[in-house]
């Protein structure tokens, strides 16, 4: 079943992240594993940062063609804190947005995204750049399994 896209006002969430720059989308796949594990290495020292949180990923699209993905693999965490080597604090944007939430495996994400692209062009809208993903608690069917894709808009 296709998601469903709804308008939202979002507040920020606050992260603990690291940062990283890939060449192209396909890229995150790789880079992603080794950077949320440091968050998770730094959140088990800090007793209290995080209650019941979900892995969240920005995603902050290129001004130019050809510069890079910049991508926050995070965690979200209960405040804001000293960084701590390439872990350091930060939040999701805030403001109007077009979210859709996915429920199946991840390697049927891009349905969501497709979805948003739909909803901008029959509404509209333009996107702001900025884009996340908040993964749901995980579930022993990939069906089940829900992510949330975020997308700022203008």
């Amino acid at each position: 079943m296709p998601a469903s896209v709804t308008l939202q006002t979002v507040h920020p969430r606050i992260l603990a992240a690291v940062r990283r720059e890939v060449a192209a989308p396909s890229d995150v796949a790789s880079a992603w594993g080794p950077a949320i594990g440091k968050v998770w290495e730094f959140i088990r020292s800090q007793p209290g940062l995080r209650t019941d949180g979900h892995n969240i990923f920005i995603y902050h699209n290129p001004k130019q063609p050809g510069e890079p993905l910049v991508c926050d693999f995070g965690v979200e965490v209960t405040r804001t804190f000293a960084t701590v080597g390439e872990v350091y604090a930060t939040q999701t944007p805030e403001g109007e947005a077009a979210v859709a939430v996915h429920r199946g495996p991840y390697n049927r994400l891009n349905e969501a995204y497709n979805a948003i692209d739909q909803w901008l062009r029959a509404n509209g809208r333009e996107s702001a750049g900025d884009v996340w993903e908040i993964y749901g608690d995980p579930t022993p069917d990939p069906a089940d399994t829900e992510t949330t894709v975020v997308h700022l808009l203008q």
